[in-house]
């Protein structure tokens, strides 16, 4: 049965109680003092505190700007048309973004999509969702280290995040080649592609950090690696796949629409 919250009077830290009730203070075992450990969370990004993707709006404004050509949105209408009208996934319409901003990043200047970027989060960057960005804020006051995990470029989720509170952001990176034009070349994919890869060197190269009351949240599949890595995974307005998925591993999913949260 679903639970229904009004977000308006909601207790995040109510709802989520197992995640704090994990104690990671220092504690003294024979008289020796045990440093505490850092508590972490991992956020998706884009469908999942964004309203949108930062992405489609980066290159909605290249094209306004005139930095990329008009035909461009030729490039993924028909997979746009296609999950608009509920006939295809959001999945391949995005990746028809990808290709498509990738393909036409070449000898773009960093300045001008830095600047694009400034000015999609300008205008749309408090578009979020109240139930990620208030678990975010309670993490926080919970001592959490908070990182973010996006297929956006980098460069405009650094400017998103920052004005959450985040303590690292990890997204895609374009290569930067003579006169601060881009290459069009993805650097260090390897890593991003898969988001456990990141999960697995942020506790590798922090060893304060636990895994004990870790929490992640993440919309699609491709963000199951990333909820498998966690200690307490949710599916925030999963899609189908990642719906089934988290029904089988009996995850928590959570849906908000419209002024209304389900826990499910």
């Amino acid at each position: 049965m679903a639970t229904c919250l009004d977000p308006g009077v909601i207790n995040i830290k109510k709802a989520h109680q197992r995640f704090f009730d994990t104690s990671c203070d220092s504690t003294s075992i024979f008289g020796t003092l045990v440093p505490s450990m850092q508590k972490v969370a991992f956020f998706d990004i884009d469908g999942t505190v964004f309203r949108s993707s930062l992405l489609i709006e980066l290159v909605e404004g290249l094209i306004r700007q005139g930095i990329f050509p008009e035909e461009v949105r030729e490039e993924f209408r028909e997979e746009h048309e296609a999950w608009w009208n509920r006939q295809g996934d959001y999945e391949t319409y995005i990746d028809a973004v990808v290709r498509a901003f990738i393909t036409n990043l070449q000898g773009v200047h960093y300045g001008e999509l830095a600047d694009v970027g400034r000015s999609v989060v300008a205008v749309q960057g408090r578009r979020v969702y109240r139930y990620t960005r208030d678990l975010i804020q309670t993490l926080k006051d919970d001592g959490y280290y908070i990182i973010a995990i996006s297929q956006s470029p980098k460069t405009v989720l650094d400017d998103f995040c920052m004005q959450y509170g985040f303590d690292k952001v990890y997204g895609r990176m374009y290569e930067i080649g003579p006169q601060d034009r881009f290459t069009g070349v993805v650097t260090d994919e390897h890593w991003i592609k898969n988001k456990a890869n990141i999960v697995k060197r942020v506790f590798d190269h922090n060893p304060d950090f636990t895994l004990e009351g870790s929490v992640a949240v993440g919309d699609t599949e491709g963000d199951i690696s990333l909820l498998e890595s966690v200690e307490h995974p949710i599916c925030f307005n999963p899609n189908l796949a990642l719906y089934t998925h988290a029904m089988r591993m009996k995850w928590e999913v959570v849906v908000e629409r419209k002024d209304v949260i389900y826990h499910l």
